[in-house]
């Protein structure tokens, strides 16, 4: 394990990778962290600024939307490699040379949430919320102890400014949240097997936004 140990803690501007190592891994029923204030507040107020205008649900590539330079300077950062060295060190996988992808939501509808898994193709997911705070019931991540029943769940995550939620995919990583409708932004930044899933995956969801696009131009 000693060599997938970050030897410093990087400095950021924007995320405070201290707590990020001081955070303890929970590691059961899988293994999983919890970080409010992972987005340091002094930077919350450009990056919530420069998110880019999202209207409809699903996830959306971030490379397919128009972000302002804040937000764009964040997603570069994120998928650095020093936040690859330390999320390495943190799960204990190695993840050098693992292509990365993120996606955008900004919209929750009311099939959302339900209790899932992550793909076989991703390997940590990471997710980053943005939204001020969060008074409803309906919305909050819980990390559940099986795929059968929501109100079974290890941890609940109110999806406010600046938390991370993040964890190690595997066929144990159920996940979901109560449904909710209205805004809701996160960042989802996954570490995928290889490059062919990376571009599977934005072909995917490429398709998916034209679709959407189109619905709305019929409607």
């Amino acid at each position: 394990m000693s060599s997938l140990t970050a030897e410093t803690v990087p400095t950021s501007p924007r995320l405070d990778m201290a707590r990020f190592e001081a955070a303890p891994l929970q590691r059961a029923p899988f293994d999983f962290l919890i970080l409010p204030g992972f987005l340091k507040r002094e930077a919350l107020p450009a990056v919530e600024r420069d998110f880019p205008r999202i209207t409809s649900g699903g996830s959306f590539p971030a490379s397919s939307l128009k972000c302002g330079p804040a937000f764009t300077d964040l997603l570069a950062e994120l998928q650095g490699p020093a936040v690859t060295a330390a999320f390495q060190a943190k799960f204990g996988i190695d993840l050098a040379g693992r292509p990365t992808m993120i996606t955008l939501r900004g919209q929750s509808r009311a099939k959302d949430g339900a209790i899932h898994t992550d793909s076989k193709t991703k390997l940590v997911t990471a997710l980053i919320y943005l939204n001020s705070a969060w008074e409803s019931d309906g919305g909050r991540l819980r990390m559940l102890n099986g795929p059968d029943d929501l109100e079974d769940y290890a941890a609940e995550v109110p999806p406010e400014a600046g938390t991370l939620v993040a964890f190690r995919c595997s066929p144990e990583a159920w996940h979901g949240h109560k449904p909710f409708i209205g805004q809701r932004r996160s960042i989802q930044l996954n570490w995928l097997t290889d490059d062919g899933v990376l571009k599977r995956e934005l072909k995917r969801h490429a398709f998916s936004a034209l679709t959407k696009k189109l619905l709305r131009f019929g409607a």
